[in-house]
């Protein structure tokens, strides 16, 4: 009788542990998802708001640069707004997450839409930083010139741009991990 109370008192403490262990990823994961969302909508609102004029020879003719002068930079703003938009929405699983234990079906859901928008996150900021490369070292073979010399503060606010969002990437990269973590631990 008593090696039986033994065995059934270490399980309860392992159950109790790994669910202590769970509800403290979920948390870090409801955490996680709130930075990654500032990053995302900061760096969309950064983006979009990047514009900058220069004179050219005289007051009337003028040089402009904007994000939505190139398709690479609009679909990195439209991306970065779509990840944004899913990382608040997902906020509420997450909390789910936290005050439940049966969650199995939602972290699944969560890895596959997590995915999904580290692809698309991802494929923004890559086509962005391509861009920014030209910006700041043009390419000679095609004669294109960088432009970071006479647009100073165009290209330190789009490479900030692409900070905020390569942080993002992180993090949903470690979402993802932690996500599987849990689900892993359950079984």
């Amino acid at each position: 009788m008593k090696s039986g109370q033994a065995e059934i008192m270490e399980t309860s403490k392992g159950i109790q542990k790994s669910g202590l262990m769970s509800r403290r990823i979920a948390i870090l994961e409801f955490i996680l998802r709130i930075v990654a969302f500032f990053n995302t909508i900061g760096s969309a609102i950064l983006m979009g708001t990047t514009h900058e004029t220069l004179p050219f020879f005289t007051q009337f003719i003028r040089f402009q640069a904007e994000y939505n002068d190139l398709p690479a930079l609009t679909f990195f703003v439209v991306a970065n707004a779509v990840v944004s938009g899913y990382l608040i929405l997902s906020l509420t699983l997450a909390f789910v997450h936290i005050v439940k234990r049966k969650t199995q079906n939602t972290r699944i859901l969560l890895i596959i839409l997590d995915v999904a928008m580290l692809g698309l996150l991802t494929s923004g900021a890559s086509s962005a930083a391509a861009i920014v490369y030209l910006a700041h070292n043009g390419n000679n073979k095609t004669n294109w010139f960088a432009i970071c010399q006479q647009f100073n503060s165009f290209c330190e606010r789009i490479s900030g741009s692409l900070i905020g969002s390569f942080i993002a990437i992180f993090l949903l990269i470690l979402l993802i991990l932690l996500s599987a973590i849990a689900l892993s631990r359950r079984h």
